[in-house]
């Protein structure tokens, strides 16, 4: 245990959600003086007037702002205008209430939805105003930015001392298996189930498989972010993630190994890739806060998927993109 956390009231917005709820779990070991980590049926912070109450009933000493609403490339060619504004509010509310409360730590989730669409390989810190993100995500990772700037500012004008952190793709137990709101992961984990229960030799697949991604489990993206809250007081973004890079066509044959399918691989070259390539430069992290990953990814893809199985109903049951605060 950090002493860091001891005497520390922590809220944590989006707590009942997948990053929310690995926190939490990562927190509890920190033994905090108070964990609050509310639903979006107790405080709807796209209101300010919710997230004004959520900070004068909780008087926290840490904010740890991780609710978002959130979908994969489904969703966000769907309802990108919700996504826009439901994130833009929550976040400018959340960082104004802890300024006008004086709140003592502020951290905000950002995502690497919002770097440039062509982006050097591996993502630095710096490229993040050198393009226009891709344009499925473009919405949705605009808007986490735009907190990145709100934080920079209020810092410049009135001293907040606020950090923004950047996971790249997250994955693991308790993730969202829906169709409408799952990430690649767990939608490929479920096709590659449903396909083996139901004797089919072959199974769709998005796009052309030559795009590629970096997947970071989810407790190792909650341990970066204590220990940022911890020992990072920077202005500048950080990114959380594992320096590895992955092309779709290699996920998809790992997920199928990992379900046991052996059939064939059809790929829907009519839908898109979604951003051609990611991975991201995480020497900041290490260098400013002793961050690195530790879970290799097929032992936590293996986790993601007993956990799936054990727990369908209850990964399945959601059925529009998540909005958790």
């Amino acid at each position: 245990m950090s002493s860091f956390w001891a005497n520390k009231q922590v809220l944590v917005t989006g707590g009942t959600g997948f990053l929310g709820q690995a926190v939490c779990r990562v927190l509890n070991q920190q033994a905090p003086k108070l964990m609050v980590a509310p639903s979006r049926a107790d405080y709807d912070l796209s209101d300010p007037g919710a997230a004004q109450s959520l900070l004068a009933e909780t008087r926290p000493d840490v904010v740890i702002h991780l609710a978002a609403r959130v979908g994969g490339i489904g969703a966000n060619r769907e309802r990108p205008a919700d996504l826009y504004l439901e994130n833009l509010l929550m976040g400018t509310n959340v960082i104004e209430q802890c300024r006008l409360a004086g709140t003592e730590r502020l951290v905000v989730v950002g995502t690497i939805c919002s770097y440039p669409e062509h982006t050097p390989v591996p993502f630095s810190e710096q490229s993040l105003w050198t393009g226009y993100p891709e344009k499925s995500n473009a919405p949705y990772g605009i808007a986490k930015l735009a907190q990145l700037v709100q934080l920079q500012a209020n810092r410049d004008q009135y001293g907040q001392q606020g950090i923004y952190l950047m996971p790249t793709n997250l994955y693991g137990p308790g993730d969202k298996f829906h169709p409408s709101v799952s990430h690649v992961i767990p939608a490929l984990i479920k096709k590659c189930v449903e396909a083996v229960e139901a004797g089919d030799d072959h199974i769709e697949v998005w796009g052309t498989g030559t795009a590629s991604r970096e997947f970071l489990y989810v407790d190792d993206a909650a341990r970066g972010i204590l220990l940022a809250t911890e020992h990072y007081r920077g202005r500048e973004p950080v990114n959380l993630g594992t320096n590895q890079e992955m092309p779709i066509k290699e996920l998809v044959e790992l997920v199928a190994e990992v379900a046991g399918f052996t059939g064939r691989v059809e790929w829907d070259t009519t839908k898109p890739d979604g951003q051609p390539r990611r991975c991201v430069d995480t020497g900041r992290a290490r260098e400013l806060f002793g961050f690195e990953a530790s879970t290799p990814f097929t032992q936590g893809l293996r986790r993601t998927y007993q956990w799936y199985m054990a727990n369908r109903q209850e990964a399945e049951s959601r059925g529009r993109p998540e909005m958790v605060a």
